[in-house]
């Protein structure tokens, strides 16, 4: 059984998991508008991703004997300066749910809750992978700017993204 304030902090994890999905579904339509296919699909794909994070969070809370509560999403920002700006963002957004998940993991641990603390083991694990898709693509688009090329480029390669 779930602690309040476990249960609490496990039902603010979701609420982050979800506006994550938001932050890249925002993000996928900003590609579109700007023809990049390629980083829209990519973006979307982590959308989806994200639900499901947001999915495993629900789920266990139930295992557990607790009560999902959901709370209201902040609007997402709709635009950024540039594709490089918006990996960017979405780099910086990775490294915050990562002091998320390892704020929970420590709560759990102080809690002496080990089936938490083995639970989210998983999303630990899941944003070092993360933090490593996001990374590389945003220090390319760093690097190359505006060049049309190279966007063009990276616009491909991010669209060969499947679900794994």
């Amino acid at each position: 059984m779930l602690t309040d304030t476990m249960e609490a902090a496990l039902n603010e994890q979701i609420r982050e998991e979800m506006y994550s999905s938001y932050l890249y579904l925002a993000m996928s339509a900003f590609f579109e508008g700007l023809d990049l296919r390629g980083m829209a699909k990519w973006m979307r794909l982590q959308a989806q991703e994200e639900f499901g994070h947001a999915m495993k969070l629900f789920d266990y809370i139930f295992e557990r004997g607790g009560a999902v509560t959901l709370k209201a999403l902040a609007e997402p920002q709709a635009t950024w300066a540039s594709p490089a700006a918006a990996f960017a963002a979405a780099l910086a957004h990775e490294r915050h749910i990562t002091a998320c998940i390892h704020r929970l993991v420590e709560q759990a641990a102080a809690e002496r809750d080990h089936g938490t603390v083995n639970f989210l083991q998983w999303f630990v694990k899941e944003q070092v992978e993360e933090e490593a898709s996001v990374e590389p693509i945003a220090r390319r688009l760093e690097k190359i700017g505006d060049h049309m090329m190279g966007l063009l480029l990276i616009d491909r390669e991010t669209g060969g993204r499947t679900e794994d």
